[in-house]
C-alpha cells in the first residue's frame, strides 16, 4: 500500500486538472448529480435494511423455530462481509468499481429474498450470509467510486452525504419495520427492500460506467487477483466466525474454537492491514487503526445504553431507544462540519477534538447510575459523542482516499472496513465479558419496570469506563494521521 502526504501539513499539495472544479459544481452539480443521488440512495437502502431487519429478526426466528440460532443470523452476515470486502478491493483495483458494485447489489438483494422466503432457520441464516457477501462488495466499491469519480475537494461533502443517509432510516426504519411485521408479516420486511433497488441502480450504474469504470491506469499491465490476500480474507472471515461461535457457547470446550479463531485471525489481520497499523505508524496505518478504535469503542458502549436505562432507571424500551435518537442528527452535523472547505487545513485537530468528545460522552453515560442524575444527561452526552463520531469517521474516509494511490484505493478501503468491523466484534466481546464477570448476566432478567432492584451498576461501569479509555487512546492516534517530512511510502 502507498501513502502520500504533502511535505508540510500546512501547505496545500498541488492538484491536477481533475481537482480543479468550477465554483457551483458540487456533488449535486450537473457533472455529479446523477451519480451522487444514485450512490447516496444505495447507502439509504443499506441503512434502512440495517435498522429495519433488526426489528423483524426476533419474530422471524420465533416463527422459524430457531431462537437458539438467533445470534448466528447476525454473525453470518458479518463473517461473509469480511471476506467480500477484501475481494471487492482487489476486484475494484483490477477492473474498476462497476462490476463489484453491481454484483454486490445483486447478492444483497438475493440474500434478502432468500431470507424472506426461508422455510427453516438454517435457510434464513444462509440468506443472511449471502447478504453479507453483497454488503461487503458494495461498501468497498462505493469508496472506490468516490476515489475515482470525485475530485479531492468534493470527497468530504459526499462522505457527509453518506453519513446523513443514516439519519432518516435510523428513525423511520424500526417504526416502518414494526408496522410491516405486525400487519403484513416479517417476510415482507426482507422481500420488499429489493424492489427499491431499481431506482438507485438506474441512476448510479450508468454514471459509474461513464466516470469510474475500468482500471485506474488503463496503460498499466492488468492486475491479477492476489491469491495470498484471498486466503488471508478467508482466514479472517473464518477466524471471526469461530470467535463469535465460542462467545455464544459458554462451555469450557469453547476454548478450542476460540483458540482456533485467534490462530486464524491474528496472521490474517497483520497481513491485510497496512504495515505498522498495530504500532500506529504515521499516515495510512494510523488512519486505519483510528477507524477501528473509534467505531469499536463507541458501538461497544452504545450497545449497553438501552439496557442500562431500562434496568437501572426504569425506562421503557421505547423511551430508552428514543434517548439516543438525537445522535443521528448530530452525527450528520459532525460529518457536515468536516466537509467545509475552509476547515480542510485543520482536519487533524478536528479529528483529535472528535475523539475527545467521544471519550467524554462514553465516560459521562454511566453517571445516570447515580439516582440524582437526570436521565436526559445520557441523551445530551450521546448527542455530543455522535457529533464527534461524525467528525472522525468521515475524516478517516477522506484521509484514506487522500493517502491511497488510485490503483490501491480498493485494497486500502477494504483495510479500513476490516478495521471497523473487527474492532466492533472484539471490543463488544471484551465489554460483554466484563459485564458478565461483575454480575451483569442477572441484569437482563430484570423486568423493564423494576428500576434499580437487583441491579449491578458496577457491571455497566466496567463497560463504559474502559471504552472511554480506548477512545482516549484514539485521540492520541489521531495526532499521527499526517506524515512528517518528505513523501513516505508505506508498502506491504
Amino acid at each position: 500500500m502507498t501513502a502520500l502526504e504533502p511535505r508540510d501539513a500546512d501547505v496545500t499539495p498541488p492538484t491536477d486538472d481533475a481537482d480543479v472544479v468550477p465554483e457551483g459544481q458540487g456533488v449535486l452539480g450537473r457533472a455529479h448529480r446523477a451519480l451522487s443521488v444514485g450512490i447516496v440512495s444505495v447507502v439509504v437502502l443499506i441503512a434502512f435494511e440495517a435498522t429495519a431487519v433488526g426489528t423483524a429478526m426476533p419474530v422471524a426466528a420465533r416463527e422459524l423455530r430457531g431462537i437458539e440460532l438467533y445470534a448466528f443470523a447476525f454473525s453470518a452476515y458479518f463473517t461473509t462481509s469480511l471476506f467480500a470486502m477484501v475481494l471487492s478491493g482487489q476486484w475494484a483495483d483490477r477492473d474498476g468499481p462497476l462490476r463489484p458494485l453491481a454484483a454486490g447489489i445483486a447478492a444483497f438483494g438475493a440474500g434478502l429474498l432468500l431470507a424472506g422466503s426461508a422455510s427453516a432457520m438454517w435457510l434464513f441464516i444462509v440468506g443472511r450470509a449471502v447478504q453479507g457477501l453483497g454488503g461487503g462488495l458494495v461498501i468497498v466499491a462505493l469508496y472506490v467510486v468516490v476515489s475515482r469519480a470525485y475530485p479531492e475537494r468534493l470527497r468530504p461533502a459526499i462522505m457527509a452525504a453518506f453519513a446523513a443517509s443514516w439519519v432518516v432510516p435510523s428513525v423511520v426504519g424500526p417504526l416502518a419495520s414494526g408496522t410491516v411485521t405486525e400487519h403484513l408479516g416479517w417476510r415482507w420486511v426482507f422481500i420488499g427492500i429489493p424492489l427499491l433497488v431499481v431506482f438507485p441502480l438506474a441512476l448510479a450504474l450508468p454514471a459509474i460506467r461513464r466516470m469510474a469504470s475500468g482500471p485506474a491506469d488503463p496503460s498499466a499491465p492488468r492486475q491479477t487477483f492476489d491469491g495470498r490476500r484471498i486466503r488471508l480474507a478467508l482466514g479472517i472471515s473464518l477466524g471471526a466466525g469461530l470467535l463469535q461461535y465460542a462467545g455464544q457457547d459458554l462451555r469450557w470446550l469453547s476454548v478450542i474454537p476460540a483458540a482456533a479463531g485467534v490462530a486464524l485471525l491474528v496472521p490474517a489481520v497483520l497481513g491485510l492491514l497496512p504495515r505498522g497499523t498495530y504500532r500506529a505508524a504515521r499516515g495510512l496505518p494510523s488512519v486505519v487503526l483510528l477507524r477501528g478504535i473509534a467505531a469499536g469503542s463507541f458501538i461497544a458502549a452504545e450497545s449497553f445504553i438501552p439496557l442500562m436505562l431500562v434496568t437501572q432507571r426504569g425506562l421503557s424500551p421505547t423511551m430508552a431507544g428514543l434517548s439516543l435518537a438525537v445522535g443521528g442528527a448530530t452525527w450528520a452535523l459532525g460529518s457536515y462540519v468536516q466537509s467545509r472547505p475552509r476547515l480542510e487545513p485543520y482536519r487533524q485537530p478536528l479529528v483529535v477534538a472528535g475523539m475527545v468528545l467521544v471519550a467524554a460522552a462514553i465516560a459521562t453515560a454511566p453517571s445516570v447510575l447515580i439516582a440524582s442524575v437526570p436521565v436526559w444527561v445520557v441523551g445530551v452526552a450521546w448527542g455530543v459523542g455522535c457529533f464527534g463520531m461524525g467528525l472522525v469517521l468521515a475524516s478517516t474516509s477522506v484521509l484514506l482516499l487522500k493517502l491511497s494511490a488510485p490503483e490501491e484505493a480498493g485494497a486500502n478501503s477494504a483495510a479500513l472496513q476490516i478495521s471497523d468491523g473487527l474492532s466492533n466484534v472484539l471490543l463488544l466481546a471484551a465489554g460483554g465479558a466484563a459485564f458478565a464477570a461483575l454480575g451483569g448476566g442477572s441484569v437482563g432478567a430484570a423486568h423493564v419496570t423494576s428500576g434499580a432492584a437487583g441491579s449491578h451498576p458496577g457491571a455497566f461501569a466496567a463497560v463504559f469506563l474502559p471504552m472511554a479509555g480506548v477512545a482516549l487512546v484514539g485521540a492520541w492516534v489521531a495526532t499521527r494521521l499526517r506524515v512528517r517530512g518528505t513523501e513516505v511510502s508505506v508498502s506491504k
